[in-house]
């Protein structure tokens, strides 16, 4: 090995492993000495706080003022019935993303009310054995929900200020956690790269509460690390890690080879590209507006989307690629024009 470079050691191996329900095993390797920490501890940040997730955040219970008022023929009063309710994992249903779902309930009792019982055409619930109330004989329980998608948490105080809290009386904001990443730890190990023993392997442990795909919520943290980091592209001249090199001298691709599945698209709008064999942004980049309308299944929202993503990017729809820029992008996806 030639002990000295002008670049650090690219790392080149990856392995995802299934170690259980909504767990996994992502093994990254080899990194430089000392700097595998660089890169982990940012992600396992980011898997914890930006990964969307949905959460009860408004209640109404017919007949109910307040929080720390009971229900006639509930066991539960209303306070533990929250705490109960917070532990519900909902999920949407449907093609589209949505951000806001609004769901009505009523139940006759005797039954003993779980997270089954809270599916219906709008919402799913992962775990649906969860336990929420016992409805005694003879009695009926009426509530709403507000169901928001987000990312970390909200608490109550902060609920009152949405747009969509109406202030009504019986209105009970809550606490919000929105986070389906239950845990998210990693291990730095010692790898041998030619004859030196302290290169690094990253060993990340991931697990969801089931709303999200581990993998999903991995790939999330990965996109939106990439994301922030297309700042330093617009004002500052960033050459590729090699001092040999000048500006001129290298085409920055980066974003053009940023892979369509890392976008958190909706799934409609996701289907309709992966159906053409779209993967990456730049061959987005590189369709007209009327290209892009006219992919089957395509509608308004889904162009919006597209359009919105690759603003983002810094290619609004209509952008022009120089000949270098598109040469060293076919090349690179191993494509020839």
């Amino acid at each position: 090995m030639d002990i000295f470079r002008t670049i650090p050691y690219i790392p080149n191996e990856i392995k995802i492993e299934d170690i259980g329900e909504n767990r996994i095993r992502v093994s990254v390797w080899p990194f430089e000495p000392r700097s595998a920490i660089t890169f982990a501890h940012p992600l396992r940040r980011l898997l914890y706080s930006c990964t969307p997730g949905y959460a009860p955040v408004m209640l109404h219970i017919d007949g109910v003022a307040h929080e720390f008022d009971s229900v006639r023929g509930i066991t539960e009063d209303v306070t533990p019935f929250i705490v109960n309710l917070k532990g519900i994992y909902f999920a949407g249903k449907g093609p589209e993303v949505k951000d806001t779902i609004r769901v009505n309930y009523e139940f006759t009792g005797p039954m003993e009310l779980r997270g089954a019982n809270l599916v219906n055409d709008e919402v799913d619930v992962v775990n649906k054995d969860a336990y929420l109330a016992t409805i005694n004989e003879d009695a009926k329980f009426s509530f709403s929900l507000v169901i928001k998608r987000s990312i970390d948490f909200m608490p109550s105080e902060l609920v009152r200020k949405d747009k969509d809290f109406t202030g009504e009386v019986g209105l009970i904001p809550l606490d919000a956690f929105f986070s389906p990443v239950k845990e998210a730890v990693y291990r730095i190990e010692d790898v041998l790269v030619e004859d030196n023993p302290n290169f690094e392997k990253i060993v990340f442990e991931i697990e969801t509460n089931g709303q999200v795909a581990p993998i999903d919520a991995f790939k999330n943290a990965v996109a939106v690390a990439q994301t922030q980091l297309n700042i330093f592209g617009e004002d500052v001249a960033v050459l590729s890690p090699d001092s040999g090199n000048t500006a001129e001298d290298v085409v920055d691709i980066k974003n053009l080879l940023v892979k369509i599945d890392t976008l958190n698209l909706s799934t409609r709008c996701f289907h309709c590209l992966d159906k053409i064999g779209i993967q990456y942004i730049g061959e987005l980049v590189m369709m007209s507006e009327n290209d892009l309308k006219n992919i089957k299944n395509m509608g308004k929202k889904s162009f919006d989307e597209i359009a919105e993503k690759l603003s983002s990017f810094g290619y609004p729809i209509g952008t022009s690629l120089s000949t270098e820029v598109l040469e060293a992008f076919n090349k690179k996806i191993g494509r020839s024009k």
